[in-house]
């Protein structure tokens, strides 16, 4: 591996202490209260609403008070990015005393009085302006998932070991993921004139993760004295998967090998990077009609695969504990690159089909010169690329906001593989309001990747008088050297 990549995985500005930003925000905990009940009631009671399952899905905020004990960070590591912000990382951690409550109106109200999490968070502050206050918008996102534990009070506390903990905590991680865990961002813009082109940051690249063979497995123990019986009864060898999962990316699975202790996959997936701390989470399961049954655990970092030379072999634990089990894994970082000679065209025999071989990115920043009445306004933009939609947030009128020029600020990204790129999708743009589309346009990948940069940015006319404002480009790969 070339000093290039091994220079920039090994760059760090050095830990600090946080002892000024702990005083910060001690002064201004009050402030974070406030403002962290609105987030809770806007943006985290809907998604409750549409995600827990069943008599819980009516749970709504009666009380939501954070408690006096603060945030806390340490270990900031501060430089600058590709794209000339900056980048401050640091852990965070929190032991709350809360007192917040849920209630609905087919389960018992739920108290939490507690909230243990931890994580690494990422503060991307950018564009760097010339103007007051210097920086045009901060990003914040968590590198990865963090750890969230809850402790419930009243009727809640029977269930804090099963179904209320686990499904309310599980929801709640999947909203941070959704909205704060990379590749996600929590944007806040600092200067009401932000420009989002400016502004968003790109994938880093691509990691070809090959999951290559494990060894030394056993099969899980079994629960029931019925299993165990029909185990001593009939060798009970594992047909053994892995699940993996990199930050906030959708889970990949391998194939299933049956009835072996030493099973050999040799399968590859790509990732896409935002940040080479970024985990690589490792569940080797055993298929069972009966429910899968966990094996092992392992987990390693974008950056240790790489700096070992691109290949880890991993012991792997189980309920805590380690064992003789282990997974070995290769990996490959490709960079993306303005240029339509890394698009590769051509698939072999044994390349996946969906392997990566570039990247097309849709920003959304804004619509112009929306019609209609005010509150009958309820605009968002969706994104149609071949057989993949996207759809950003839907915007509501309320006084003080422009609902005739409403900024929305959101980037999606479609990996492209050989066969896409062979026969290339158009981009479609339409402007919604609520359900019903009020117009479109189209724009062909040629004339994405004909355009100087492979950028094409434009305020795209939708009919009616309106526009979006949105910018494609497209990335090749190139393998890291």
């Amino acid at each position: 591996m070339a000093s290039s990549l091994v220079d920039t995985l090994t760059a760090s500005g050095g830990g600090e202490q946080a002892g000024w930003l702990n005083d910060l925000v001690e002064q201004l905990w009050p402030n974070i209260c406030v403002a962290g009940a609105k987030i809770a009631k806007d943006v985290v009671e809907p998604i409750l609403d549409s995600t827990l399952p069943g008599p819980l899905s009516n749970l709504r905020f009666v009380k939501l008070d954070f408690g006096h004990i603060p945030l806390r960070f340490s270990n900031i590591d501060v430089h600058k990015t590709t794209t000339q912000g900056i980048k401050l990382d640091m852990n965070v951690s929190w032991e709350g005393v809360c007192d917040i409550e849920l209630d609905g109106t087919s389960v018992p109200k739920i108290g939490i009085e507690k909230v243990h999490l931890k994580g690494r968070l990422s503060i991307l502050l950018c564009p760097l302006t010339n103007i007051i206050p210097l920086i045009g918008a901060a990003q914040v996102s968590f590198i990865n998932p963090p750890s969230l534990k809850l402790d419930f009070t009243d009727a809640a506390n029977i269930a804090d070991c099963f179904l209320i903990e686990k499904t309310v905590r599980n929801t709640i991680l999947g909203i941070v993921s959704g909205m704060a865990v990379l590749p996600n961002r929590f944007l806040v813009k600092l200067d009401s004139n932000n420009d989002y082109f400016k502004t968003y940051q790109p994938h880093l690249g691509t990691l070809r993760l090959t999951i290559e063979r494990a060894t030394g497995i056993s099969a899980p123990k079994k629960k029931s004295g019925a299993s165990r019986l029909l185990a001593k009864i009939i060798k009970d060898v594992p047909d053994c998967y892995v699940k993996v999962n990199v930050g906030a990316e959708e889970e990949w699975r391998t194939s299933v090998q049956k009835n072996n202790q030493e099973p050999v996959w040799n399968e590859s997936h790509d990732f896409l990077v935002s940040d080479f701390e970024q985990g690589i989470a490792l569940d080797i399961q055993d298929d069972d009609l009966a429910g899968d049954d966990d094996i092992g655990l392992g987990h390693t970092t974008i950056k240790d695969v790489l700096l070992n030379g691109g290949s880890k072999e991993l012991t792997l634990t189980h309920q805590g504990e380690h064992t003789d089990a282990k997974l070995i894994v290769h990996a490959k970082f490709y960079h993306f690159v303005a240029e339509t000679s890394a698009l590769a065209t051509e698939r072999s025999a044994s390349q996946p089909a969906d392997q990566i071989c570039g990247l097309a990115t849709i920003l959304v920043a804004s619509a112009l010169g929306l019609s209609g009445q005010p509150k009958e306004l309820n605009p968002s933009v969706q994104i149609t690329v071949g057989d993949k939609k996207f759809q950003t947030a839907t915007k509501t009128y309320t006084p003080g906001t422009d609902i005739f020029n409403p900024s929305f600020d959101q980037a999606f990204q479609i990996p492209l593989t050989a066969d896409m790129i062979n026969n290339p999708p158009n981009f479609r743009i339409a402007l919604m309001n609520k359900t019903t589309e009020s117009g479109s346009a189209e724009v062909s990948f040629q004339d994405v990747i004909s355009a100087p940069g492979l950028v094409k940015e434009d305020s795209f006319d939708v009919g009616g008088g309106a526009t979006v404002r949105a910018q494609i480009f497209v990335h090749g790969l190139e393998l890291a050297e």
